[in-house]
């Protein structure tokens, strides 16, 4: 049976992840068997490179990567930076001070650029325990002295759906806004997204957005999924990704990647399901 994909792109949190932050066997074999049958597997992830290594290390994976929500475009096998799209730090400022203006202080953190950019952590700023690591850093003004890739904004009061809509609208065309996830809203470069990175990494792959199936859970992965040709939202994705998703398919937590693509290696064809 002919694979119909040549390349499988998952997002990482909320999808390819459990979340222990592992990656169930499961899903390790369907991949490995997609990946036999000629697709090329490709991490999507809004996470910087410094975020992302240690799992794809953990996946013995060495081919290319996306991260930073699309500005970064990683070699993992050669540890390598292939592009690298950084955030203009007087337009991120001038859009920072429109939101504010609009929903009074927000609280930061900021991802630095490179291999090695860590993520710099204001006064405030709620973060995740444990997961990842960051620098805190007293001084706001700190974490505009280096090259940023992007911003984290948060409100003391606003849920994330909320602030996310009061963002956009306050910032105009001076840069965009996306939310990533549960407690994470980010400031990115005008016209970056999952998909630019997306086509990057598959023009040097020799594939085009025809050959890709992707796999995402969160609003940010939207510009991804209208890029590839299939886009399947997790059953735990939030609802304006399942609104424009072809298919759903079951939670991160109950392998919902590996139920698809095995039922791809087994049939060979696409069923679509309507929005």
């Amino acid at each position: 049976m002919t694979f119909p994909f040549k390349l499988v792109a998952t997002d990482l949190d909320g999808t390819l992840l459990r979340g222990d932050e592992t990656v169930s066997e499961r899903t390790r074999e369907a991949l490995a068997a997609a990946t036999s049958a000629g697709a090329t597997h490709i991490v999507v992830t809004g996470r910087s490179v410094p975020w992302t290594r240690h799992i794809l290390d953990d996946l013995g994976y060495d081919g290319l990567a996306v991260c930073g929500q699309g500005a970064q475009v990683y070699h993992a096998g050669e540890h390598k930076l292939l592009t690298s799209l950084t955030l203009d730090r007087q337009l991120a400022g001038l859009a920072l001070s429109k939101v504010e203006a609009e929903v009074g202080p927000l609280a930061l953190a900021a991802s630095r650029d490179g291999l090695e950019g860590e993520v710099l952590v204001g006064p405030g700023y709620q973060v995740h325990e444990g997961r990842l690591p960051y620098v805190f850093v007293e001084d706001a003004s700190e974490m505009w002295a280096a090259p940023l890739n992007k911003v984290y904004l948060q409100h003391p009061e606003l849920d994330d759906d909320a602030l996310a809509t009061a963002a956009r609208a306050a910032v105009g065309n001076l840069v965009d806004v996306v939310m990533a996830g549960p407690g994470v809203v980010e400031i990115l470069p005008l016209g970056l997204s999952k998909a630019t990175g997306l086509s990057l990494a598959a023009r040097r792959l020799g594939v085009k957005a025809v050959d890709t199936i992707a796999f995402g859970d969160m609003p940010n992965d939207i510009p991804m999924f209208g890029w590839a040709r299939h886009g399947v939202a997790m059953a735990n994705a939030h609802d304006t990704l399942k609104a424009v998703a072809h298919e759903i398919t079951a939670s991160n937590e109950h392998d919902g990647i590996a139920v698809v693509l095995e039922e791809l290696l087994r049939t060979g064809s696409v069923a679509a399901t309507p929005h």
